[in-house]
């Protein structure tokens, strides 16, 4: 099981992540804008060109980031977890939340069969990214 870092950004993603990966000789792996994202219909039309999700590599370490409005900011950081199977993935997310805050329950999300957010027992923000793909829509 793999683990890697989130951080959060209050609009400055891309500058940030530029540098980081400029700095560290990493690798844009992956960026999503919010215009692009399910949630564009739900940040005001200035937020749309900010960063949604983005993911680079750093030798060997994965580094995740993302824009948050303000009223979202998270406290910076969360640990995140990539179970291998969604039974995995609630294993884990259970354990976790076992004390602690959910803040997004696990469940199926568009780019994964099981995704939560929770704020463990010590206080500690973790996110639970299933990587197997979601199941296909029924039709």
């Amino acid at each position: 099981m793999k683990v890697s870092v989130h951080l959060s950004f209050n609009g400055t993603c891309d500058e940030a992540f530029a540098t980081y990966t400029r700095v560290l000789n990493g690798t844009l792996v992956y960026s999503m804008r919010y215009r692009d994202s399910p949630q564009a219909s739900q940040v005001p039309p200035d937020w749309q060109d900010k960063v949604y999700h983005a993911t680079i590599e750093v030798g060997g370490i994965t580094i995740l980031g993302g824009d948050h409005l303000p009223k979202e900011q998270p406290q910076g950081f969360s640990l995140v977890v990539h179970p291998a199977t969604p039974d995995d993935a609630r294993r884990v997310f259970d354990a976790l939340a076992e004390g602690g805050v959910v803040q997004m329950p696990l469940d199926e999300t568009f780019w994964s069969a099981a995704f939560g957010v929770l704020v463990d027992r010590f206080g500690v923000p973790w996110t639970i990214n299933c990587e197997a793909a979601p199941a296909p829509a029924a039709g």
